[in-house]
């Protein structure tokens, strides 16, 4: 049963979704020269919540030494932070402002593609 569905409208009348574009992570290109690029699958136009970190989302962030501009997002579906052990993971997200955000920690995974998550997201560029 899809929990999300049922709630999110109930939930965007305090905290309205916003439409964000999403790039999941395929892993990496390696140049001749062993730098490497990140690669992306095709964007997804996704409805998603971004709200303040709480307590424990921003203890967890420092336990990793993630610093700079961050939220939570909830999203449908099953997205990932980076995970440095396997090198995958490293979604970006892109607000309708512009700005580009990473994804850098799964907070809450509450199933595969009928779920939902909440993510913490680090903004990437100044826009």
């Amino acid at each position: 049963m899809n929990l999300h569905s049922i709630v999110g409208p109930l939930v965007g009348t305090v905290s309205p979704s916003v439409s964000l574009t999403l790039l999941k992570s395929t892993g990496y290109t390696t140049a001749a020269d062993g730098s490497r690029t990140p690669t992306y699958a095709a964007p997804v136009t996704v409805q998603g919540d971004v709200q303040a970190l709480q307590y424990n989302d921003i203890a967890q962030l420092d336990g990793i030494n993630i610093e700079g501009e961050a939220r939570a997002i909830y999203l449908g579906g099953n997205w990932e932070g980076a995970i440095r052990d396997d090198q995958s993971g490293g979604d970006m997200i892109t607000f309708p402002d512009g700005s580009v955000w990473l994804v850098v920690r799964v907070l809450e995974n509450w199933g595969d593609t009928d779920g939902w998550v909440k993510v913490a997201a680090v903004r990437q560029n100044g826009s």
